[in-house]
């Protein structure tokens, strides 16, 4: 099926309109008709190939939001009409440790990612002749097993970022158990950690943002946090040692973690989601208080539907900007200058409008 887009020629060219291929719905498949795509950093970092690895011509997008409008004739979790979703991956290998104990992101064969990746194979691996395209185009076609059910009474703009945003921040606060009355610290206010104190307030703890903007602080607190300190004072990290139960750090620029490391109890747990240069960790930040350093990345299909859920009975959702599709290229570099509160997304019906 034909399908209108916008895509990156090569990582030296603006996005703009283009047409690619999607797959009729097969037996097992789920045509969704796209009416949202939150625009995350990755976006940027793939399209531009900042990684390394990218390929082209590039569809990005793996913050979808839509309308259910073909089913397969084995399909039986989804039907015409449902509010759905994709997040950052459409299919993985199923038969790994990690996918059959819910955890696909961590496939030992590699998730396929819903753009910059490739179809499966029928019988395993990845098919190098058959490349995702993501959400900045008018619909796509998804295996039913990694589609995910939008809540009733979730506005589904503001659904789209939860798709990647949301689960990047629920899933490290899940998995290292932070409860009510933890002692949260969230490093950076954008785009994940507005999400991240969204969150981490839901789930009963006390929250403070750790910023080195002075300009963030009655957002942070019209968000929910308890408390705000500017990091740009290097008073704060002797003033709040051994503060907090759990950080976690949402940056991608350079900055040092062992001053973080210095903000938590004995026993406290940072971790990280964002991606920036290497930074070293010194053995005393982490063995003087038996502290933990750790990594997350998304979730697996089961935990990012129990987000969804979770949101939309703590009336959690995206602080968004709805653009036209034809705004993208200025919205990337809007993002690139921190100008935006807090997350982009594109309204897919102008892909129909003129350019």
């Amino acid at each position: 099926m034909k399908t209108p887009a916008y895509a990156a020629p090569s990582a030296k060219s603006p996005l703009a309109p283009f047409t690619v291929e999607r797959r009729e719905p097969g037996a097992h498949d789920v045509q969704i008709d796209i009416r949202y795509c939150g625009v995350c950093h990755s976006d940027i970092h793939q399209v531009r190939d900042e990684w390394g690895g990218s390929k082209f011509p590039m569809v990005p997008g793996h913050e979808i939001v839509g309308i259910v409008s073909r089913v397969g004739s084995h399909v039986s979790k989804w039907k015409v009409g449902d509010a759905v979703g994709v997040g950052c991956f459409v299919d993985s290998c199923r038969a790994c440790e990690a996918c059959r104990e819910g955890e696909e992101q961590f496939c030992a064969e590699g998730m396929s990612a819903t753009y910059n990746s490739f179809e499966r194979k029928p019988g395993g691996g990845l098919d190098t002749t058959r490349p995702t395209y993501g959400g900045y185009s008018s619909r796509i076609t998804v295996d039913e097993n990694y589609v995910l059910r939008i809540p009733e009474g979730m506005p589904l703009d503001r659904a789209a970022p939860l798709l990647c945003a949301g689960i990047t921040t629920y899933s490290p606060l899940r998995h290292f158990g932070v409860k009510a009355g933890d002692k949260v610290a969230v490093v950076g206010l954008g785009g994940l950690g507005h999400m991240a104190v969204k969150i981490a307030k839901a789930m009963g703890a006390h929250v403070t943002v750790l910023s080195h903007s002075t300009g963030k602080r009655e957002d942070a607190q019209r968000l929910g946090a308890d408390d705000f300190l500017v990091t740009k004072d290097a008073a704060v990290f002797k003033q709040n040692a051994g503060r907090f139960d759990f950080i976690l750090d949402t940056v991608s620029a350079q900055h040092d973690y062992n001053d973080y490391l210095g903000l938590l109890r004995r026993d406290g747990t940072m971790v990280l989601v964002g991606v920036p240069d290497p930074t070293p960790v010194h053995a005393f930040s982490l063995i003087g208080g038996r502290k933990r350093l750790a990594g997350s990345l998304i979730g697996g299909i089961r935990e990012t539907q129990e987000m969804l859920d979770f949101c939309a009975a703590h009336h959690v959702a995206a602080d968004i900007e709805l653009i036209p599709i034809q705004k993208i290229n200025d919205a990337y570099e809007r993002m690139i200058k921190g100008d935006v509160r807090y997350r982009f997304v594109i309204d897919i019906a102008s892909l129909g409008q003129p350019v």
